[in-house]
């Protein structure tokens, strides 16, 4: 088997200073394969997010490591990172403000380009754009010109640049209605088929992530309470907190709604997120 494109290592996450601290990330170990899809999911305050700006280097470790592609990062400073560390890319929530909406959808996909000197990058807008399903001439207008699911698609087309063999998701769908959440799922599927390329999906939703991910990791409060392949997760869960996330996955059915709800009381899922939230 081959060596993992992402590894991390008993993941310790801190913020604070002396005694003033909190521990936010507890001992956290991760793998992921080249061309597969982990996902990541928790409930508002567990920690997920942190893992993903850990791994690009957005928030400190405090013990552990982090591989990525065999190499270590852990302590990469972020001028090293932007030489070192070009297959490792991220896309963020909310497609409102992770692109400048006064910057044309050209200038947005060239500037990773540009920085790391690569010529000819106008060239490549036209098959970026055709790679999201996005007309070519989308590059002369504005972000600020765009819908929430095309911001979106210019926001993955812009991580896609570089050729990454790693993607951070960090809650790419949970600004958007449910059938562009949609779209965009079977777009980033459709992508992994044709480059290869890998996810870390962070989301709090086992609903959303089901179809896209090989396997999953629950996390609670800092620290990982389940790991398996996707079905035996969503299926058939061994963790009473994952019951309980799948408890609070949406469903159209009133009655049904009432009775997951119930369940969830009952389960101690609510006094969880109450706990997360002080």
């Amino acid at each position: 088997m081959s060596d993992p494109v992402l590894e991390v290592k008993d993941l310790h996450v801190k913020f604070g200073r002396r005694s003033r601290t909190t521990q936010v990330i507890r001992g956290v170990d991760l793998t992921i394969a080249q061309g597969e899809t982990l996902s990541l999911v928790g409930e508002s305050g567990s920690g997920k997010s942190t893992i993903g700006r850990a791994i690009l280097g957005l928030a400190p470790i405090s013990a552990g490591s982090v591989r990525f592609a065999g190499t270590d990062i852990t302590h990469l400073t972020r001028r090293r990172r932007r030489v070192s560390v070009v297959g490792l890319q991220a896309i963020f929530q909310d497609p409102y403000s992770s692109l400048n909406p006064a910057m044309t959808v050209e200038d947005i996909l060239i500037e990773p380009l540009v920085v790391r000197g690569i010529k000819n990058a106008r060239s490549q807008v036209k098959e970026l754009l055709d790679g999201v399903h996005l007309p070519a001439d989308s590059g002369r207008r504005l972000a600020s010109e765009f819908s929430g699911g095309q911001r979106q698609r210019i926001a993955i087309a812009r991580a896609l640049a570089l050729s990454p063999r790693l993607i951070v998701c960090d809650e790419p769908t949970s600004a958007l209605d449910v059938s562009t959440q949609a779209r965009i799922l079977t777009l980033l599927r459709e992508l992994q088929d044709r480059t290869g390329v890998a996810y870390l999906f962070i989301s709090h939703d086992l609903g959303v992530v089901r179809s896209i991910s090989d396997r999953i990791a629950v996390l609670r409060h800092g620290r990982i309470v389940e790991t398996g392949p996707t079905r035996q997760v969503t299926e058939a869960p061994q963790h009473p907190y994952t019951r309980a996330l799948l408890l609070a996955t949406p469903v159209t059915d009133p009655a049904e709604q009432a009775r997951r709800r119930a369940a969830r009381h009952a389960s101690g899922l609510v006094e969880a997120e109450q706990d997360d939230a002080a």
